[in-house]
This record gives structure tokens, sequence and C-alpha cells, in this order.
């Protein structure tokens, strides 16, 4: 996400960082790049105005003037101002009383009823039992996707017939008698805001007294999603904006704008279809990513939530042994799959995030490693050391690759132990192991490579 304005950022912080002493016109010449790189990104030509404006007057003070190095003092202040763009941090739900009515609202096809689905898992994760409304009786599918999806997590699914608002009603009076803690109603949408949709919301709201009225919006439509966030905060009184599709929004104009338009925080992101993939936001966290420092908090939690401590453990202890086999590289790769894409686990890295344009990163790569190993015998897998020419064949047909891909996996294998092996008997420091590691080392990652036309040869 934001590989676009990552990009800029990165370009115009270089050029500032060659500086000895920063001056009025090549502050004003960054900041004229940083305008247009938000506007590029589909900011808010409003916000675009006062962010600049704001990061230009602090950039010419005096502290910056006299300060050693006045390239890093201005992406201080400009990661300050994009927190205090997208801030403040308000994360989680609050629970006033039982049951916590949770309202959705927002336009067709911004993913309410998914998001719906995943609140109700996010609370689970925290202890806490929901249940899912399904008030979209204008679409059918929506019903049935709710209840699907519902009984993914076993939790119930209050579905009648009749005004969605009275459906609200019931399912609320329902919650109350059998003690179930939330309740999230998935409300229905338009293609477009009307004043019938608008007049069924707020009689949900008049109805139900919701704690919270979230709207939902799809962050791949820039300033659309802006917009029509204004036009229901002015009638619903919004308690706050989930973004979703934002790993797909390479712009993140509103992501860097809806809270400054509507005066409403983000509360979480949904960064993936799956049901599991919704994050708590913290404008601290995405102001890094977008500067490329990296999130490496979000990375740890990330990993703390899929990746066995024990597990961990026994792993590390392999590869200083050098028994690190294609076995204990299928299971990590499995998870690291649930962490997330390839990109986005990249983008948590410091540095990498300005520099994701320009590589050739995919995770179908990492499906055709799986491929490969799949493709193996469990005896191959263990004793890597024993594919041959043959095997590498059988192993190249199986996964539906070439055998040079398959001998690229075993050399980068292969390496990766020696390297290990190295480390473990300390005859590597850690020195070293970082240069090794480092993308500019020669030592690149495992790339699939495609089949080319052979050359023809000259003729002498």
């Amino acid at each position: 996400m934001f590989e676009t304005i990552s990009e800029k950022f990165s370009g115009v912080f270089k050029r500032l960082s060659g500086k000895a002493i920063l001056s009025e016109k090549n502050i004003a010449e960054a900041m004229g790049e940083v305008r247009l790189a938000l506007l590029e990104a589909d900011v808010n030509f409003k916000v675009v105005k006062s962010f600049v404006d704001t990061v230009t007057k602090k950039s010419l003070g005096e502290k910056v003037l006299r300060s050693i190095s006045p390239g890093q003092q201005v992406i201080k202040i400009v990661h300050d101002e994009l927190v205090e763009l997208m801030g403040p941090v308000e994360p989680g739900i609050p629970h006033p009383e039982t049951p916590t009515v949770i309202m959705l609202a927002g336009l067709q096809g911004s993913g309410k009823t998914t998001t719906a689905a995943k609140l109700a898992n996010y609370l689970l994760r925290k202890g806490r039992r929901s249940m899912l409304v399904a008030a979209d009786v204008q679409r059918p599918a929506a019903i049935e996707q709710l209840k699907i999806l519902g009984e993914q997590l076993g939790l119930e699914v209050f579905s009648r017939e009749g005004r969605p608002p009275d459906i609200c009603a019931k399912a609320v009076e329902r919650a109350k008698l059998v003690g179930i803690g939330d309740v999230i109603i998935d409300t229905a949408g338009r293609l477009h805001i009307d004043d019938e949709m608008m007049k069924e919301v707020k009689e949900i709201a008049r109805r139900t007294s919701p704690h919270q009225i979230y709207l939902v919006c799809d962050a791949m439509t820039g300033q659309d999603a802006v917009t029509s966030a204004k036009a229901f905060n002015d009638e619903l009184s919004l308690d706050g904006v989930i973004l979703t599709k934002l790993d797909g929004d390479a712009r993140g104009g509103a992501a860097l704008s809806v809270k400054a338009v509507t005066g409403k925080p983000i509360k979480f992101t949904g960064v993936g279809e799956k049901i599991d993939k919704l994050e708590e936001f913290y404008p601290d966290r995405m102001a890094s990513r977008i500067l490329g420092m990296g999130d490496v908090v979000s990375l740890v939690e990330k990993a703390k939530e899929t990746i066995d401590a024990e597990d961990a453990a026994k792993m590390q202890e392999k590869l200083l042994k050098a028994e690190f086999t294609f076995e204990d590289f299928l299971k990590q790769l499995g998870q690291m799959k649930k962490m997330g894409s390839l990109k986005e686990i990249l983008s948590m890295i410091p540095g990498m995030g300005s520099q994701l344009g320009s590589l050739n990163v995919s995770d179908d790569e990492l499906t055709k490693v799986e491929a490969i190993i799949h493709s193996m015998t469990a005896t191959e897998r263990r004793r890597p050391d024993i594919i041959d020419g043959q095997r590498r064949l059988r192993i190249a047909r199986g996964s539906g690759t070439a055998p040079e891909d398959v001998s690229g996996l075993l050399k980068q294998f292969r390496q990766m132990r020696d390297m290990m092996r190295a480390v473990g008997s300390g005859r590597m420091g850690m020195g070293s192991l970082a240069g090794m590691m480092n993308p500019g080392a020669r030592m690149k990652p495992f790339k699939m490579r495609s089949k080319r036309k052979k050359k023809p040869r000259r003729k002498r």
C-alpha cells in the first residue's frame, strides 16, 4: 500500500539529505514536490494545502536551520504532521454496556458484510461473542453471505423478513434476552447516496441507539470515499471510519484525507478478503510505513499471532545446527503466508517501503517454491543432497516449473544452510551475516526464471 507516495517522498528526502543547510529556496522546491505527490495520491486539495503550509512553516524555523542534519529534521516534521493528519489514536471498540450495539453504514460494494464478520472475529479473539444482524434486505445474497460467515465463526446471524429498522430492533431485544455481548448490524447500501438510504439508516439508528456507528469505505475509491464519509457524517454523526481494500490502494488519498475532512478517526483497516484481515489503525505506524521507515511493531504483533514461540525456538536451533530441511522451510512458508502477502510484510521492514514499487515482488514466486517442494518426496525434503539430475527433472515436471528453477532453489537452500552452519560454529560473525542478508549483497534471493528462447549462434 502507498507505494506511489512512498517513492515520491523518498526522492524528495534523498535530495534534501544532500544539503548542508536548508534555505527557503530548497525547502520551497521540496514542498512543491511533496504537494504534487499528495495531489497525485488523490489527497483532498484543502488537506494538501494545509499540510504543506504547516510543514513549510516548521521547516523554516530556527531550530531546523541550525540542525546538524536538517534533512532528517524535515523528515521528522513530515512524519509528525502525517500522524497529526490521520490521528488521534483510537484503536479498539469501547463497551459501555451489554449488549454493545455497533452499526455499519456505507455504499454498496464498500465491503460492509465482510467487515461485519471481520469485526465479529476481532471481538471473538478478545473473548466477546457477537450477534450478526442481516439488515441488508435489498440484497438477498448479502444475507446469505453473512449467514455463511457467521457459521464459520460459530456465531448467531439474526435474519427476518420485514423492514430493516424492525429487524434491527428485534435483534437488539434478543441479544439482551440471551446475554450476547455485541450486536453488529450490517445495513443496506446503494451505488450512490440517496434520501431513501439515509432515511433508512437514520431510523435504524433511532430504533437501536447504537453505541458505535462506523462508516465502511472502499479506500481504492480515493476522494469518492472521503466525499461519502462527509455526507454520512453530516446525517449520522459517525464514531469512526473503517477503510477496506487498503492493501490494494497504492495512492493513499482516502487514508490521508478522511480524518481531516470528517473529523472522525480511522478505527480499522481491511487488508485482505479473509476473515482475519482486519487491523487496528495506528496513525504513527502508518506514517512510518508511508515514509519507508517500516512498521516493526505491527510486524512483531503479526508474528506473535501466527507463529508459535516454541516452534520458532526449535527452528532457530535447527538452523544453527544446519539441520533445517525443506519440510521445515515449507512449514515456515505456511506461517509467513498467514501473516499476510509478501508485499505487505516487506512494507513493514524499515527501508523497504519506498522500494516496493521498483521490486518485482509477487506471492506467485512463493507459490512456485511451494509447488517445487511439494513435488519432492519426503526423503528428498529431508535430504536435498540426494537430488540429482533425474530427480530434478521429475520435480520440475511435477511442479510445472523448469529444471533450472529447481536447481536455483536447491542452490539457495545450500547457501543458507552453509551460512547458518558457519554462524553456529562461530566462524562467521553477526556482521558478516548481516552483510549477506543485505539486499545489495551478492547472495540474491531465489527468483523463478522464465523460459527464454535460445539465441541463434552467430555464423563464423
